[in-house]
């Protein structure tokens, strides 16, 4: 299993380019199971979540080429559908959270899929109740299959229907949307999530003949099409990336410019750093943060504690408050951390607690956060990276800690970061993995 060795308190100084949108790319790459005509996607990142997920589309027959960096075509014209309910596939989507993503477009092109419950992080309970509502509202039907863990949807044909989502999910809307593309009539999806990753796959799916309305707003209205064609289309910046680099360069960083931000896509992501006191310059579409000596947490108007909180978009993505979290660690002045989605995320505090942060674990979904206004740096120390975002978020603080500190699980991190540390290392950043 790699680890990261990571020798802190060297100041990052430099240029650095956010990759393409993990998330989008499990969207949009699951997409072109809905034509069987080519999809030419570009800005394609090379992580682990992405590179399993392209793997799983080649074992049910896609023909994928990869054209040049990042630049990928599909073609789904041939594929094994008896493949997709043997235990081996089941297996494998078991192993990867973008699978369920799959369900969707297998379900409104062939009409039917077998799901198993997916992998990914280890940080609560991700239910699939969303999907499924909306499936059985379309029309298809779903079974248990005993003694292999699993449920089996089918569908004759899906037909349009007004719907409500229980929540703003946004794996719950994208799957909804891909599966009602080619459903008979109108479809009405109210609640929808509505993120820039939702609206580029929205995007995406008119460009392949689609009709859809409503992008950018909560309430999404879906005419049925017999057929799709194929398509090119480009990923966004990768928004978590983005509020990765800004937490680094707050922490550690003596000037970073982060290129390409798509700045207009990061909604309240750089306020929210503002609120716990970075200064932040938008240039175009770059983000310039100057050296941080100093930054102060802001209070409500009424002088109470600052509170961040995840919410849907608009709102503040729950990825980013365990880097959030990092930072507040050095500020001046006190912020309460509220995750409201998983009940597991905040769990990986006690790493920080032992290396020195004064944070109060409240419950499993809150935590205030003391800042040390820099005056106390944090400790080293070993630790291991429970999921994606708590683990850029150790690496951070390790990044600012006295002395060398080891991160293990980073496959974790690897899930969501393209070559993170070749990257840091180019800024200054000391990084080794083994």
């Amino acid at each position: 299993m790699d680890k990261f060795i990571i020798e802190g308190g060297h100041t990052l100084k430099g240029e650095i380019t956010p990759q393409g949108a993990k998330n989008e790319a499990l969207e949009v790459i699951c997409a072109t199971l809905l034509t069987d005509e080519e999809v030419v996607i570009s800005n394609v990142p090379d992580i682990l979540d992405v590179n399993n997920l392209i793997k799983l589309l080649k074992d049910i027959g896609v023909k994928v080429e990869k054209k040049s960096q990042g630049v990928y075509s599909f073609v789904s014209n041939d594929l094994d559908l008896d493949y997709l309910a043997s235990d081996e596939f089941v297996r494998k989507c078991a192993q990867l959270r973008g699978s369920v993503l799959m369900i969707g477009p297998l379900l409104g092109r062939f009409g039917k899929a077998t799901v198993a419950k997916p992998g990914g992080d280890k940080i609560g309970r991700r239910r699939l109740d969303t999907h499924f509502l909306g499936f059985n509202k379309l029309g298809a039907i779903y079974d248990r299959v005993e003694g292999r863990d699993v449920y089996e949807l089918k569908a004759e044909r899906l037909k349009g229907c007004y719907m409500l989502l229980d929540e703003a999910s946004v794996t719950g809307t994208a799957n909804i949307i891909m599966s009602a593309v080619m459903a008979e009539g109108t479809t009405t999806i109210y609640n929808a999530a509505c993120e820039p990753y939702i609206q580029q796959l929205c995007t995406m799916l008119n460009n392949m003949g689609a009709k859809i309305s409503g992008i950018g707003s909560n309430l999404i209205t879906i005419e049925g099409v017999e057929k799709l064609h194929g398509t090119e289309h480009r990923l966004l910046p990768d928004m978590i990336e983005v509020g990765s680099f800004i937490a680094m360069a707050a922490m550690v960083g003596d000037g970073i410019r982060i290129k390409d931000a798509s700045v207009k896509n990061l909604g309240i992501i750089p306020d929210a750093f503002r609120r716990l006191g970075i200064t932040i310059i938008e240039t175009g579409d770059d983000l310039y943060i100057p050296r941080q000596d100093h930054y102060t947490i802001d209070s409500f108007i009424d002088g109470t504690i600052m509170t961040l909180s995840d919410a849907p978009w608009p709102g503040l993505t729950p990825d980013l408050l365990s880097v959030l979290l990092v930072v507040a660690t050095q500020a001046q002045g006190s912020v309460l951390f509220h995750q409201k989605m998983f009940e597991s995320r905040l769990f990986f505090v006690d790493k920080l607690i032992d290396m020195g942060a004064q944070i109060i674990l409240c419950d499993p979904h809150r935590a205030v956060v003391v800042g040390h206004d820099r005056k106390i740096r944090l400790r080293a120390a070993r630790m291991s990276s429970p999921d994606i975002r708590a683990g850029i978020a150790l690496l951070i603080a390790a990044l600012s800690a006295n002395g060398t500190s080891q991160i293990s699980n980073i496959a974790q991190i690897d899930r969501g970061y393209e070559n993170i540390e070749a990257r840091l290392n180019a800024l200054g950043a000391k990084i080794r993995r083994e």
